[in-house]
């Protein structure tokens, strides 16, 4: 199976550097347009499915993708416009979703410092030591969906839409790299990878 991950579009400057989490931010004009100009890059691609972040910066970047009719292989796509062009229904879900960060949910680190009074003292102290889904938590929901889940699906060519903080869990699970190491990994806005499942080795990072 070859999986291709892409990270949402950008969302509004207010948000950028926070820890966004499961807040439902939407994307900016900008992030609007660099994803219909990576659908233009996907145009060609055969997806036998398509796997979103229910959360509505992914959902939003799915639909421009859909918008230019990404074409589907037979027999697993539906009519999906009045033209009867065909297209793939995105299977949105929580499962894909940013870690949450609870209390501290759309904060920016120095915001945190200051109205919590929290030390940084390093990097797996600190995301511990932050509210919502516990670390151990999100890393193991991440591994379970892309080691145990998605292989199991009859599909060879999948394009899934999530965030750049899942997408480094994956790299470091799979690159055996720290945590650390794969959060220092710069994944733009609508930058995306491959991931080759037979090898599990991940393509370069490419923005569109």
């Amino acid at each position: 199976m070859i999986i291709t991950l892409v990270r949402h579009g950008e969302v509004e400057e207010a948000y950028h550097r926070c820890y966004n989490g499961h807040n439902d931010i939407t994307l900016s004009n900008r992030g609007e347009e660099e994803a219909k100009q990576f659908a233009q890059v996907l145009k060609a691609q055969k997806f036998d499915a398509i796997y979103s972040s229910d959360l509505r910066r992914c959902r939003e970047t799915t639909e421009h993708l859909l918008n230019t009719v990404i074409p589907a292989k037979a027999g697993i796509y539906e009519p999906q416009h009045s033209d009867n062009s065909n297209t793939l229904i995105p299977i949105y879900t929580r499962e894909l979703r940013e870690k949450s960060w609870g209390k501290h949910e759309g904060m920016t680190f120095d915001a945190i410092v200051k109205r919590d009074a929290l030390v940084y003292e390093d990097f797996l102290q600190w995301i511990t030591t932050l509210d919502g889904e516990p670390y151990d938590t999100y890393v193991k929901r991440i591994k379970t969906f892309f080691t145990q889940t998605l292989p199991l699906t009859p599909h060879n060519n999948v394009l899934v839409i999530t965030h750049a903080g899942v997408i480094r869990v994956l790299m470091h699970l799979l690159q055996d790299i720290s945590l650390e190491e794969a959060f220092s990994i710069n994944f733009p806005y609508s930058a995306y990878t491959t991931l080759d499942t037979d090898t599990w080795k991940f393509g370069a990072i490419q923005c569109a």
